[in-house]
């Protein structure tokens, strides 16, 4: 041992083995180092992000907020010209209007034909009851024509009498035809018309929505984003203009594989972030990803190569906040973090 001793660089050469060799065991959290600590620094604070952009199309009148600014739900953040909406909305009103007095109408039209009906029909009644009285007259006097008591003169005459009550039964049944199939086609006419207002009734409300979204209003409460949207600028459908971030945030930590198996939902989880001065945080597991963040890729790795190497995956975890924190309300979605989650104290499954 004296002999090492005088050899100074032996003793550094010893010692500097001694330090690489504890830093690949932390490195890879063997023994004396492993813990049931599960750390990463993939990790990030998330939130709600909501891009707003309008349902109609047109030139902004008005714009009532500037980047970055607080905002209630329901508040107005801006307004597009609604005169063309408008009278949309107006013409949708109208023709509601004229849909329902033509429906109106109806219920007069098929009172007149039922009207019209009735008369027929009774016109019928009356052509048949003086056809049974030819009839009758022409049956008492056949006997008497036969034996000379009546002149051949009546009986030509209730001869013809009689014919002409048939030909007017024959007319009367007609006229109740017609009077019946008018009815029906008036009758028929009620289904069109009703669709034909609820047709127009949709119209109306689909233009006063169109007029409604010219207001384009806070979803949620939040904080804005950068205000695209300027004054005199025309819009369609789709075009962003700002953003809104609600302040609920949650975060996202892209553990490896061979940390989930310890890892349950409501296991213990405290975070820092670099933002806050390693300000630490704590939470709890809430989700864990029903896979790995590749198999979420358009273009997933296909591994069925000759030159295949292992990479270890990585499945995210959602970790949520424990309420009434300091400091909590200084995180901003998109901040970066370190997570640790203590497997130890996982709950039993």
């Amino acid at each position: 041992m004296k002999n090492i001793f005088r050899y100074p660089s032996i003793i550094v050469v010893l010692c500097l083995g001694i330090i690489g060799v504890m830093i690949v065991l932390y490195s890879w959290q063997l023994f004396p180092f492993n813990s049931q600590v599960e750390s990463t620094d993939n990790a990030y604070v998330r939130g709600n992000v909501t891009l707003l952009s309008p349902q109609v199309s047109g030139y902004i009148t008005d714009v009532k907020v500037q980047d970055f600014m607080p905002v209630k739900k329901g508040d107005v953040l801006f307004v597009i010209d609604d005169s063309t909406y408008r009278q949309e909305f107006l013409q949708a009103q109208a023709a509601a209007a004229q849909a329902q007095v033509t429906l109106q109408n109806f219920e007069q039209n098929r009172a007149s034909s039922a009207a019209s009906l009735q008369l027929a029909e009774a016109e019928l009644q009356s052509a048949q009851a003086t056809q049974s009285k030819a009839t009758l007259d022409t049956g008492r006097n056949g006997p008497l024509l036969e034996k000379g008591l009546v002149s051949k003169t009546t009986g030509d005459e209730l001869h013809a009498a009689l014919l002409t009550a048939q030909a007017n039964v024959a007319k009367a049944r007609a006229s109740v035809n017609i009077a019946r199939q008018s009815l029906a086609l008036v009758e028929a006419n009620k289904a069109s018309l009703a669709a034909a207002l609820k047709a127009t009734q949709a119209k109306v409300e689909v233009a006063q929505i169109n007029l409604q979204h010219t207001q384009i209003v806070a979803p949620s409460d939040g904080q804005l984003g950068e205000v695209s949207a300027r004054l005199g600028q025309y819009v369609s459908a789709g075009t962003q203009l700002t953003s809104i971030t609600p302040k609920v945030v949650w975060v996202t930590a892209n553990f490896k594989e061979r940390q989930l198996s310890g890892m349950a939902v409501g296991t213990p989880a405290s975070f820092t972030v670099d933002a806050l001065n390693d300000h630490t945080f704590k939470g709890h597991v809430v989700r864990i990803a029903p896979a790995a963040g590749s198999e979420f890729s358009v273009l997933k790795a296909d591994n069925a190569t000759g030159n295949f190497t292992k990479i270890s995956q990585r499945i995210a975890v959602r970790i949520e906040l424990e309420p009434g924190q300091a400091q909590s309300d200084q995180l901003r979605p998109g901040m970066s973090t370190v997570v640790s989650v203590d497997t130890s104290q996982a709950p039993a499954s």
